[in-house]
């Protein structure tokens, strides 16, 4: 019940209220239909069945968001967390000879890191455009694909010119995961439910450090014991890379570009399941750029301010990523123990994102029960810093404390997916938020070369 003014006023329930769709006012749906050049995806939904009522009940909508988190969200979470995994892979090679082998002096290390940001940022919005243009599923099963074939290709590097080229490349293929899955899941779900899901298939980048740092271990150790024809490090590359092509090609044939094309929906159900989004306003998708949105996002404040946050937040990002491993050894363990001691970071960012997203959901204030994670990443940061050197259990504490940190990060890339409507814009915005992402990134990896500080202070 809303009030206004003194006046009770009862919200329609857009989910047992029948929907007419023999027109609107005064004009019919074949009118509109005329005009689908363009307009959204989902008017083909309604192609041939004008005069019918669509009745969505409580059952049938739980039925069908049931049969969506079915099909969709296992994908979605095992790709994203493949394409953190993939990321950190330099970070551990990094303590597996990788540095020895590729004879890499000075900042070579960091400027390879800084490489793969370097590749997402010029293709950041390209890829955003293709998003819009090409069939949703198909282009993102693409990219997938050709990211683990390059992921795989480092296994044959022998040089730092080479390992070069694989980064930029691994950056541009990756470009397109995260935009691709806001984009599927504004698609498919209400903007009440956005929030859970975005952090669900977040959090799968802490499934991927608790799995990378064991497989890691696993390599190095048994490497140790019988060595292997090929370098520890070139295995992990392979696996992760083969592991990630697998997958992309189990994505082309499973995921549907929207609605109208899902195998596993009927027909009807197809159209109940656009009609179960209507109460977004944003549609499913538009494929045609339109200029004037194109201008409404670029002189948005909303925007920039987005895009500040990302760069700012993700200069610590930036460095922890790709010298964690590194980071976790100057505390004063092995190289091997530093695979493992990692991975319990991982569940910390698994608990704060499911857990910020849910009650960001259940109470409507994504930011402010995000920023608990950020506040947690801070504590974790002072930890690093302050504690004495020989304190190294507490400094271990707070690097997994600082994973913790991305859930300010999660609320408004769902923000971005939720709130903003028009489909040039939507990918305009989302384009820019993470081109302040890598910036930020591409800021943080240049500290450990910049700074005079012993390996402990810098992150």
């Amino acid at each position: 019940m809303a009030e206004k003014q003194g006046i009770a006023v009862t919200p329609p329930d857009v989910e047992k209220t029948p929907i007419d769709i023999r027109g609107i006012g005064d004009v019919p749906v074949a009118d509109f239909i005329k005009h689908k050049i363009d307009a959204d995806e989902a008017m083909k939904a309604f192609e041939g069945h004008e005069g019918e009522i669509l009745v969505l009940d409580d059952a049938t909508n739980k039925r069908l968001l049931r049969s969506i988190d079915l099909h969709l969200m296992p994908l979605l979470c095992i790709i994203y967390g493949l394409n953190f995994l993939d990321k950190t892979t330099l970070s551990y090679a990094s303590i597996m000879g990788l540095r020895t082998d590729l004879n890499l002096q000075g900042d070579d290390y960091q400027w390879l890191s800084s490489l793969f940001y370097f590749g997402y940022l010029a293709w950041e919005y390209p890829t955003n455009r293709l998003l819009q243009r090409l069939p949703l599923a198909k282009y993102s099963s693409f990219c997938i694909i050709m990211w683990g074939l390059v992921l795989a290709c480092f296994a044959s590097v022998k040089n730092y010119s080479g390992a070069i080229a694989i980064r930029f490349f691994l950056g541009v293929f990756e470009a397109a995961v995260t935009p691709g899955f806001a984009y599927f899941t504004s698609q498919w779900y209400t903007k009440r439910e956005q929030g859970l899901r975005t952090g669900i298939w977040f959090s799968f980048n802490g499934f991927a450090q608790i799995f990378g740092g064991c497989l890691a271990y696993g390599i190095a150790h048994e490497t140790s014991k019988h060595p292997a024809s090929i370098a520890p490090w070139k295995i992990v590359f392979l696996v992760t890379g083969l592991l990630t092509v697998t997958v992309g090609i189990i994505f082309l044939f499973v995921m549907p570009d929207n609605q109208l094309n899902a195998r596993w929906l009927s027909k009807d159900d197809r159209r109940l399941c656009v009609e179960r989004v209507r109460v977004n306003q944003q549609g499913i998708g538009n494929k045609h750029f339109k200029l004037y949105q194109l201008w409404e996002a670029l002189l948005d404040p909303l925007t920039w301010a987005f895009v500040f946050y990302a760069l700012v937040a993700d200069i610590p990002n930036g460095g922890l990523t790709n010298f964690f491993s590194q980071l976790i050894v100057s505390f004063g363990y092995t190289p091997q123990q530093s695979l493992l001691y990692g991975t319990p970071g991982g569940v910390i960012e698994i608990v704060t994102l499911i857990g910020c997203g849910w009650l960001g959901d259940r109470y409507g204030h994504r930011i402010l029960i995000s920023s608990s994670g950020l506040i947690l990443g801070i504590l974790g940061m002072l930890l690093i810093v302050c504690l004495p050197l020989s304190n190294n259990g507490g400094r271990l504490a707070g690097y997994y404390f600082t994973q913790g940190a991305a859930t300010p990060f999660v609320a408004l890339l769902s923000l971005i997916s939720t709130n903003v409507a028009g489909y040039t814009k939507k990918t305009t915005v989302a384009a820019l938020y993470l081109v302040g992402y890598c910036v930020g990134n591409i800021l943080g990896k240049s500290l450990p070369s910049s700074c005079q500080l012993p390996l402990p202070y810098v992150l």
